[in-house]
């Protein structure tokens, strides 16, 4: 994870924890460093040289079932980084839901004490009004 998010701020404590947490499984690492290779340019550009040379150099003859096949498998092979990532960004959106309901939930508290103690004070100060007016009387 870099150290700064796409908007320039540093990325969310929480998201900092969890990408730790992440990279001590080495399986981890491996399929995030494959998921980033395979989404780059640097990755197209190696296949368009790796067809265009196994085609022009004659590897093997059309229709290219030995390459048919290299390709399937590898296919196979992404679709399950793709998952792994999308199951990655999904792990961190859950995150920051899990840490946005917690401050939601504390929030909540907070205004339910504070409402009690406004309203113990309002009934105090009501108090204190009514016992003067009383006494004036």
């Amino acid at each position: 994870m870099s150290d700064r998010s796409i908007d320039g701020a540093p990325p969310h404590p929480a998201l900092l924890i969890h990408e730790r947490e992440r990279a001590a499984n080495v399986q981890n690492r491996i399929a995030d460093r494959i998921t980033i290779f395979a989404g780059s340019m640097a990755f197209v550009y190696i296949h368009i040289v790796w067809f265009g040379s196994w085609i022009a150099l004659g590897v093997e003859h059309y229709p290219y079932g030995l390459l048919t096949m290299i390709v399937s498998l590898e296919a196979i092979f992404l679709s399950t980084f793709v998952m792994i990532s999308q199951n990655r960004a999904d792990a961190k959106r859950q995150v920051v839901a899990n840490l946005e309901w917690k401050t939601v939930r504390e929030e909540d508290r907070q205004k339910r004490v504070g409402s009690s103690a406004r309203q113990q004070s309002q009934v105090a100060s009501h108090r204190s009004v009514a016992g003067r007016s009383s006494q004036d009387s």
